[in-house]
């Protein structure tokens, strides 16, 4: 597939994929974006609309890790962001074991 070029500017949800994929080897990766259910909250007012997301990630990553660890990690991952407009995420952090995947 050819690229667009450097023009392209990717949406908040396709850079915080590349960012989490990158950083934690994601094996499932999930992220919705719901900011149009907080539509008037002061971390809307001003912004391009991308505010509010759900993450769901699988990852090895988390192995031996605590909640608080793996959501850490995520947020690390997605520091650029969370100073660029991202306002809140909620996460859903598992290793494959605790999904079942093999």
């Amino acid at each position: 597939m050819a690229s667009r070029g450097a023009n392209v500017v990717l949406s908040r949800a396709n850079r915080m994929k590349t960012k989490l994929q990158s950083a934690l080897s994601a094996s499932v990766l999930e992220i919705e974006d719901v900011s149009h259910q907080h539509a008037g909250h002061a971390g809307v007012k001003g912004s391009d609309g991308e505010t509010h997301f759900n993450v769901k990630i699988v990852s090895p990553n988390f192995e031996g890790q605590s909640l608080v660890k793996r959501h850490r990690m995520v947020y690390d991952a997605l520091a650029d962001e969370l100073q660029s407009g991202l306002h809140a995420i909620s996460i859903v952090a598992k290793t494959p074991q605790e999904t079942g995947a093999k």
